[in-house]
């Protein structure tokens, strides 16, 4: 842990901190968020970040935010699974092409090259243990902050072996308290995806969803698929069984949304922002423009709730 970073001086207003949490494709709607708020004029100086949440919160605290959206938005399926490299040992994706990626379009930086204050959240797999990561190399932190059990392989890090932060603390607010922010704005890509995997989309609709994208991506790896991904339900029994992949991602998302909803209640952030996520699968990163549109929409929603907490929080803003 480490002492809060006090105020900047010459600013006049609260500090105000992002906290992005995880949900893999799902967190491009961050992007969207971050579009409105700027439209609002709301410019957080604090962000920190879990797993896909530390990829984009990176991105913006660097000054590469527009040139990552314009690369989203034009991603297609086969860019994805180009990105993705097999490995049989710890994880489906060893994640290398995808940091070389990072690193030769965005930049790798060090921590106090950047432009806002930045931190990203890990899982320390021996010990369970939370991990702050602000130090050292950007490109390696977000590395570890996105290593999904099961999918991405961990990555080892100043002698620890580290994944996915959302283990721990799928939106970080407490991270932003101690970094020093006055206020807290926490975006929750999980609020709405449980059960998600056994609301069956229109049959014509199958290979747009994330089960048929993922048997594609199956396919394409070379690993096995188990026809179209989904169970179906008849009377509430589950008639069929899914595929690999939707059992590990509901489960992910099983626990990842009761971590969120138990860390949110005990450390709640000043406003919550809950983008309605639950049609973008796990590795539908092709699908950013609907997550960017459902993340403006959120923000829209709610509006009223920033400008009032702001408003509290201005000098003078108070009763």
């Amino acid at each position: 842990m480490f002492e809060p970073t006090p105020q900047k001086t010459g600013r006049s207003g609260p500090v105000i901190g992002l906290a992005l949490g995880s949900g893999a494709a799902r967190g491009w709607a961050h992007l969207g968020v971050l579009r409105a708020l700027a439209r609002e004029g709301i410019e957080p100086q604090i962000i920190c970040g879990c797993s896909i949440g530390a990829f984009v919160g990176a991105a913006m605290a660097s000054g590469d935010l527009g040139k990552l959206t314009q690369w989203a938005e034009a991603l297609k399926w086969q860019d994805v699974v180009s990105l993705l490299d097999v490995s049989l040992r710890g994880g489906l994706i060893k994640g290398e092409k995808l940091i070389q990626f990072f690193e030769r379009n965005f930049v790798d930086r060090d921590f106090s090259q950047l432009d806002r204050r930045f931190a990203c959240v890990a899982t320390e797999l021996e010990t369970g243990r939370e991990v702050w990561l602000r130090e050292g190399s950007v490109a390696e932190a977000v590395r570890a902050s996105i290593a999904l059990p099961g999918l991405f392989t961990p990555i080892v890090r100043d002698g620890r072996l580290l994944v996915d932060g959302g283990l721990v603390n799928p939106v970080p607010v407490s991270l932003c308290r101690a970094m020093g922010a006055d206020v807290v704005i926490a975006v929750d890509l999980g609020s709405d995806m449980i059960g998600k995997a056994w609301r069956a989309a229109p049959v014509e609709d199958v290979e747009e969803t994330s089960e048929g994208w993922t048997e594609r991506l199956f396919a394409r790896l070379g690993l096995p698929t188990n026809g179209n991904g989904r169970g179906s339900q008849e009377g509430g029994a589950v008639t069929s069984l899914p595929s690999l992949m939707t059992v590990l991602t509901s489960s992910i998302n099983i626990m990842q949304v009761r971590i969120a909803r138990s860390r949110l209640a005990g450390e709640p952030a000043d406003v919550q922002i809950s983008p309605r996520l639950a049609h973008i699968g796990t590795m539908d990163f092709h699908r950013a423009r609907e997550a960017i549109a459902e993340g403006e929409a959120a923000v829209t929603g709610m509006l009223p709730a920033l400008r009032y907490v702001l408003g509290q929080a201005a000098p003078g803003g108070g009763a």
